[in-house]
């Protein structure tokens, strides 16, 4: 079981540091999400200051990019990390995709699994020799000088994750993907009767096997070496879960635990900008559903009983921030995390 830490620093000079820590502590790789700061930078800085561990971005928002933007940075920064990189993409929602980007939003699926096509193309194109002519409903790249074209990478192109949710993306994810990033939003039960059901749908139509796939899994923990971390990460997780759960698109997560009339209050109450209230309205069933609450020294074996057999990587999740907190006696909850599920 690979364990992954995500890259926290706020400032780009900060990153170094970080990223040397989380190596030390024995994770396997470290990530970054599209957030307040660009996923792309921090990567670059993580890669020149780690030896070992991998580099993904969990997840970077496809639709405002153009593939052959993508396919520059992914071959650039997998070369520079010297085959350390997983471009990891996702397709957000819709009012970001348009009131946030200003970009396009149409048939996300379709348009997605035709993303990742073009990528495939265009690196088969810079590290095969293979012409360039890909011709699709939403993208077209049929032109490559020798000016434009890199030096084919000693390493491959990067491999390419999706964020998928419902069971559409979640089967382009295994049809043309070479993993998945599961949602923090998540159960054992919703991954077993959704997640790997459309997994396997999308690796029957490409002819894939499940054992040349990976599944990384966001796993939001709740724990704290004090009462007072532990009550502060409570509360934190809560907020998050609530925040997740206002988003109709992950309705279909509370579906398939009964709550699914919870997620139009918790969006209601977001519109009024009600934060706190919506943070009140995940009960202890739900946090025990979504997350895994222990003291640091049975937080592996919660994420042992949760997600044994079901998933290949975990991205810890947690409020507490005890990796830098606390650091050595964090490296033994990872270190105990990483044995085999």
């Amino acid at each position: 079981m690979k364990v992954d830490a995500a890259l926290l620093a706020t400032e780009l000079a900060a990153t170094p540091a970080e990223a040397r820590e989380i190596e030390r502590l024995g994770y396997d790789g470290a990530f970054t999400f599209e957030g307040p700061h660009d996923p792309f930078f921090p990567i670059a800085l993580a890669a020149e200051h780690t030896e070992r561990i991998e580099l993904a971005t969990a997840i970077a928002i496809a639709f405002p990019r153009s593939p052959m933007q993508l396919a520059n940075v992914g071959h650039d920064l997998q070369v520079f990390s010297k085959g350390r990189f997983i471009l990891g993409l996702g397709s957000q929602i819709k009012p970001h995709i348009e009131k946030r980007f200003g970009a396009t939003w149409v048939k996300p699926v379709a348009r997605m699994r035709e993303l990742v096509l073009a990528l495939r193309a265009i690196w088969r194109c810079w590290n095969e020799g293979e012409r360039l002519s890909f011709r699709g409903e939403f993208y077209t790249h049929t032109l490559m000088t020798p000016l434009f074209c890199p030096a084919k990478s000693p390493f491959g192109p990067p491999r390419v994750f999706l964020a998928g949710v419902a069971r559409p993306m979640t089967a382009v994810a295994g049809e043309v993907a070479d993993g998945l990033f599961v949602h923090p939003l998540n159960s054992p039960e919703f991954v077993r009767g959704t997640t790997l059901p459309a997994l396997e749908e999308g690796f029957a139509r490409a002819g894939k096997r499940r054992r040349d796939f990976e599944i990384a899994c966001q796993a939001l923990v709740v724990t704290g070496f004090t009462e007072e971390e532990m009550r502060h990460c409570e509360a934190a997780t809560r907020m998050q879960l609530a925040f997740y759960g206002s988003t109709p698109q992950y309705k279909v997560v509370l579906d398939a635990h009964g709550w699914g009339d919870l997620q139009l209050e918790l969006n209601r109450l977001s519109k009024q900008g009600q934060w706190a209230e919506m943070g009140n309205l995940i009960d202890d069933r739900m946090l025990a559903a979504f997350t895994v609450r222990a003291e640091p020294k049975d937080v592996a074996a919660g994420l042992r009983r949760r997600y044994g057999g079901l998933v290949d990587r975990l991205s810890l999740i947690c409020h507490a921030n005890p990796h830098q907190k606390r650091p050595e006696e964090w490296a033994e909850v990872v270190a105990a995390c990483r044995d085999p599920l």
